[in-house]
């Protein structure tokens, strides 16, 4: 808790950007036991040279990023020795998933069968339709920054857990090993594969009934593009 002398200063913009800042280019992971922190309200920034009243308007002390851990709040009541009236209830945690694999497969609709009221859902399919009103996966290539800003921007919250989002689920063929292991470490994220053959997948666009059906050669060239750069 901010003693009175500090209150003003973590109330300031220039705190609370640098907050967001560290935040995002380090996610919700506490820096001392290593867990994802699964609650906004949990994660505490740190001071490693404690503010006083002789250095808060010392910059170099208040403001620089080597002096701020992030810490999940038992590991900082622990620091500051709050070990009983500041221990933290248990409540149940925010888990992050990332469902990947090839199109066709079905990733929607594990997420669909597994979902709760309340979760994140981060599909770019989705995101397509909601922006553009066109059917489902018809996907216009104008707007396609503008989805991926919106994604990037949910995924950023997810980051850094913020809202009250129950679980987060996100959407996505992620064939690249190294960037989806990235991402489900930045966001502290649980790598969930929706295996299925290439076979299986022409099968699936044969009969699936929707814009996709229609647009054949088109979705096969994604299937085959999947299965080209997938790695285990």
């Amino acid at each position: 808790m901010a003693q009175e002398f500090s209150k003003k200063f973590y109330k300031s913009s220039e705190w609370l950007t640098l907050r967001e800042q560290i935040l995002l280019e380090r996610g919700a992971i506490c820096e001392k036991c290593g867990q994802a922190i699964t609650e906004s309200k949990h994660i505490q920034l740190h001071h490693i040279k404690e503010l006083t009243i002789q250095n808060i308007d010392d910059v170099m002390t208040t403001l620089n990023p080597k002096n701020i851990l992030v810490l999940c709040q038992t590991c900082h009541n622990m620091i500051h020795g709050r070990y009983c009236k500041g221990a933290v209830r248990k409540v149940k945690p925010k888990k992050v998933n990332i469902v990947y694999g090839p199109p066709m497969a079905g990733k929607t609709s594990l997420v669909m069968d597994y979902m709760q009221p309340g979760d994140l859902i981060v599909d770019m399919d989705r995101l397509y339709k909601a922006m553009s009103f066109m059917p489902m996966y018809n996907k216009p290539n104008q707007i396609k920054f503008n989805v991926l800003a919106v994604r990037n921007l949910l995924l950023d919250h997810i980051k850094t857990r913020y809202g009250s989002f129950t679980n987060a689920w996100i959407v996505g063929g992620y064939a690249n090993k190294v960037d989806r292991e990235r991402l489900a470490k930045e966001l502290g994220a649980e790598l969930i594969f929706v295996e299925a053959s290439k076979e299986d997948c022409y099968y699936r666009l044969e009969y699936c009934n929707d814009y996709r059906q229609e647009h054949q050669e088109e979705w096969r060239e994604y299937i085959d593009k999947w299965f080209e750069e997938y790695r285990k």
